[in-house]
């Protein structure tokens, strides 16, 4: 077994990320920290380091297992990385996910009941 792997390429083979290059992409602009830390796609982890992923609007927190450089099934994944994430970014994640469209920028997309009868209210008074 491997004692170090880099940051992109276990991102990648842990399936936290879809590619490598959108793995280089989030750690060159600051998104995944280790220890509290930024780094750079080269950087090695090692077993025990705890990897932050901010992806908004929430931020995963992954404690290393294993280092690994090659992808593997979802099904060994339980033994790669611990899911350390608190509950408060999954209750963020929920919260957003059941807003839906209630925080809609005003003028964008169809108008709510609400804006049609403020318009059908205008109308009528023009008449």
């Amino acid at each position: 077994m491997m004692e170090e792997a880099r940051i992109d390429k276990w991102l990648w083979a842990a399936r936290i990320f879809k590619t490598r290059s959108i793995a280089v992409d989030a750690i060159k602009n600051g998104r995944v920290t280790i220890d509290g830390v930024c780094v750079k796609p080269s950087r090695s982890v090692k077993v025990g380091e705890t990897v932050s992923v901010r992806k908004p609007p929430v931020t995963y927190s992954f404690r290393i297992l294993k280092t690994i450089e090659q992808r593997v099934g979802a099904k060994l994944l339980p033994e790669i990385y611990e899911n350390v994430t608190p509950a408060d970014q999954y209750e963020l994640l929920e919260m957003n996910r059941i807003s839906g469209f209630v925080d809609r920028a005003r003028g964008t997309g169809r108008p709510t009941k609400k804006d049609r009868r403020a318009m059908d209210a205008f109308i009528n008074e023009m008449d």
